[in-house]
């Protein structure tokens, strides 16, 4: 089996981005979801031998020898008796673009009082990763789609921009079917200047497509860090005898014995999971599972990496 993101049972841990996702809902609004997740993730990060990601500012950076003082901002100097510049949009380290899946496939969970559906997890995890980025001083835009582009902000890094994507993303709702090429096309001619796109998606997409799309942003210089957001039923398929399988997108129904398929439907998966893993490789990018029972933290984990390579 692929190795995959996946929280174990139930996890009782203090910091937000250890709790369970189920949990870590019934907590709030997206915003402060969001915010208790990025804390308690820097707070891991302080005390881990990560190196090469700083978690020091949010919109300001140290001091070098030369910068103009008129742009030195002294109540951060009061607080920490350190020498900050305030760092406007243009300085920004990054330019990032979440393009997030909202069709139809992704409003499904396969137990609703114990897994949040893989849209709403995709919420979180985007909008952690809007507060990630922001603190890092980084950039950050949104596009949403499904069989078109729902929702489009240009990457900014201004404190209003935050909460600007973070109201965007709580009210963003299911849509039709998917068409995550055609979001990744847009993303392209957009995004001018090298960035970072982050693809977090199902992939229950024409394959083919997607893969032409996201290998044209990684022609472009474009780095790109795909996040396969998958319900544990969908990994694991339940021994529930007799039952019917439906897509959420086509409406198209399966009646039949679950026990029976799920040595064919591991197969099918474990080699669709090898075949985006591979794929990825192959064009240069980042693939990684996560299950809408990982832990956020583990799940920001992933663009860590991906955001230490870049320096």
């Amino acid at each position: 089996m692929p190795s995959e993101l996946k929280a174990h049972g139930r996890n009782n841990a203090e910091r937000p981005d250890q709790l369970n996702p189920h949990e870590l809902a019934d907590l709030g609004n997206l915003e402060l979801v969001a915010r208790g997740v990025v804390d308690g993730f820097l707070i891991g990060l302080h005390r881990s031998p990560h190196r090469g990601f700083s978690v020091e500012f949010a919109e300001n950076r140290a001091y070098n020898p030369g910068d103009d003082p008129r742009f030195l901002d002294w109540k951060m100097y009061a607080r920490s008796d350190r020498l900050y510049i305030k760092q406007f949009e243009e300085e920004t380290n990054l330019r990032a673009y979440l393009v997030l899946d909202v069709s139809s496939s992704m409003a499904w969970t396969s137990e609703a009082d114990r897994f949040v559906s893989k849209l709403q997890y995709g919420r979180m995890l985007a909008g952690s990763l809007t507060m990630l980025l922001a603190r890092q001083g980084d950039a950050v835009g949104l596009l949403a789609f499904d069989d078109r582009v729902r929702l489009h902000i240009h990457p900014r890094g201004s404190r209003r921009h935050v909460s600007t994507v973070l109201s965007s993303l709580a009210a963003i709702q299911d849509g039709g079917t998917t068409d995550a090429g055609a979001a990744v096309k847009d993303v392209a001619v957009r995004l001018r200047r090298r960035g970072l796109v982050i693809l977090i998606s199902d992939l229950l997409v024409q394959a083919k497509e997607t893969v032409r799309a996201l290998r044209y942003l990684r022609h472009r210089g474009h780095e790109v860090l795909i996040l396969h957001v998958m319900d544990p039923a969908e990994l694991e398929l339940p021994s529930a005898g007799e039952a019917v399988f439906f897509d959420p997108e086509s409406g198209d129904e399966l009646r039949t014995n679950s026990a029976a398929l799920r040595k064919h439907y591991r197969e099918a998966v474990s080699e669709a999971i090898r075949n985006w893993r591979l794929e990825a490789l192959r064009m240069g990018a980042d693939y990684h599972v996560v299950s809408t029972d990982t832990p956020l933290g583990m799940a920001l984990g992933s663009y860590l990496e991906k955001r230490a390579r870049l320096g």
